[in-house]
């Protein structure tokens, strides 16, 4: 299987330059799974302090008119769009394969402070992180600042799952995304593969950083995405899966009693 990562410019709306290029790079490399960024479309609502309706219709929207061109795309697509939970919104992952739509997880981590005031504006409208199947493999999603819970990753390696999906809306500094991008591949024996939005290094709130990354099952860094490389197609290998699960720390026995994954309600 051949799946991709990518960088994406914020804001991004189909019938655009940047569309026509990312459209072209898929058609050309043809991956069964082209991972895009978290909430790729429109405007980020979460960069205002508090909960706006009118921003939150515009985002649904913008989201919404973008399915169409999400399904004329070669292979199938992992990211995530706003849906409507409660009285906020739902950051809601979901897989778009053979035109059909299949919501996969709600986010349920959110960061408060300037540029992602995401509690303010987000709750899960259901909980979980359930792995899933896709032309024989199974994934799960991170989304954005859940990759820093890596018992999640653990979690779903119990699954069986072998890819974790991460699509991301993450600042500049990537050093603490790498370090638990690793440590999610070392935990779970998957690979690890996310992408992002990028913007420009002005003074506007937030500026998202770019750099999309593929680490290997054995905590590896196999390729990251940049200005020069926004779209790369990483061929993935389940036998190296299957030796990184059976061997340390994967194969670390649990007192599973004990060890329950906590939950936390939402506020």
């Amino acid at each position: 299987m051949k799946i991709a990562i990518c960088q994406l410019p914020h804001g991004l709306a189909p019938g655009t330059l940047a569309w026509s290029s990312f459209a072209q790079a898929v058609e050309r490399e043809r991956p069964d799974v082209t991972v895009l960024n978290e909430m790729p479309f429109g405007p980020w609502a979460a960069r205002h302090g508090s909960f706006d309706e009118s921003l939150a219709t515009a985002s649904i929207a913008a989201h919404d008119a973008a399915l169409p061109a999400l399904r004329e795309l070669p292979g199938a697509v992992i990211s995530s769009r706003p849906v409507r939970s409660r009285n906020k919104l739902a950051n809601e992952a979901f897989l778009l394969a053979d035109g059909e739509y299949q919501a996969i997880h709600h986010k349920q981590y959110f960061p408060q402070e300037p540029g992602f005031f995401e509690s303010s504006w987000f709750s899960p409208g259901r909980p979980g992180f359930d792995a899933f199947e896709f032309c024989g493999l199974r994934f799960g999603v991170l989304l954005c600042t859940e990759i820093m819970f890596n018992e999640w990753a653990r979690h779903y390696r119990y699954q069986g799952a072998q890819i974790i999906a991460v699509p991301r809306a993450s600042g500049v500094s990537l050093g603490v995304w790498h370090a638990a991008a690793r440590m999610a591949a070392f935990v779970s024996g998957c690979y690890v593969l996310s992408s992002n939005r990028v913007s420009r290094r002005d003074n506007t709130e937030p500026c998202f950083g770019g750099g999309g990354f593929a680490y290997s099952p054995a905590g590896e860094l196999l390729q990251e995405t940049s200005e020069d490389l926004p779209f790369i197609a990483i061929e993935i290998d389940t036998d190296l899966v299957t030796r990184a699960q059976s061997d340390y720390p994967c194969n670390v026995r649990e007192l599973r009693e004990w060890s329950a994954v906590p939950t936390f309600p939402p506020d």
